[in-house]
């Protein structure tokens, strides 16, 4: 039997890993240790998002990374469905191996209407394809803020101010306080 590291354990079927990491060149962008491969089952949590808060999962589309795909994103109410690999609100699928990467993103404040029952007071729909890091809002809602996200655009992401594994979970704060935990669950076909 092969010991697991300090933030691994084997579970129901599955290696589960913590191995998650924050560049440091780029102090916003976090990415697992090993490549996600097909098979692979990420777990996203993430605890007290702001109300302009987005955290993103991300995909490279090219070799260089110059062009990335949205996986998923989750605000304040819990994941925006973006893919068909929709598993769970916390859970997303892999299906093929890849560079992934995870970040927070702030965008504009949409203010509550009481006289508009069909406004929406988060951005709900993105381009499926920009630059990394870049998290482009599309449809009504950001048509009317584009003069507010134009500004945001040129922010970069919130930095990570602080690292820590909880047994097989990476857990991350983000400046602003909005906390993430993130483990990768693996079929595991040694235990």
């Amino acid at each position: 039997m092969v010991e697991a590291r300090p933030w691994e354990r084997r579970h129901g079927g599955y290696l589960i890993s913590g191995d998650f990491r924050v560049n440091p060149k780029l102090p916003y962008m976090v990415y697992p240790g090993q490549a996600l491969t097909h098979g692979d089952v990420l777990s996203v949590q993430p605890v007290n998002l702001q109300d302009n808060e987005y955290l993103v999962l991300q995909e490279c589309v090219t070799q260089r990374c110059d062009e990335a795909k949205i996986v998923r994103v989750w605000n304040t109410n819990g994941s925006i469905a973006t893919a068909p690999q929709m598993h769970a609100g916390d859970r997303i699928m892999i299906p093929h191996e890849n560079k992934y990467f995870i970040y927070l993103k702030r965008l504009p404040e949409v203010p509550f209407h009481p006289s508009c029952d069909a406004c929406d007071t988060h951005f709900r729909s993105f381009a499926l394809f920009s630059p990394p890091l870049t998290l482009i809002p599309n449809g009504l809602l950001s048509a009317h803020y584009q003069h507010e996200l134009e500004k945001t655009d040129r922010e970069p992401p919130q930095k990570v101010v602080s690292e820590k594994h909880e047994g097989a979970t990476f857990v991350i704060t983000f400046d602003g306080g909005s906390t993430v935990r993130i483990k990768r669950m693996r079929p595991d076909n040694d235990g």
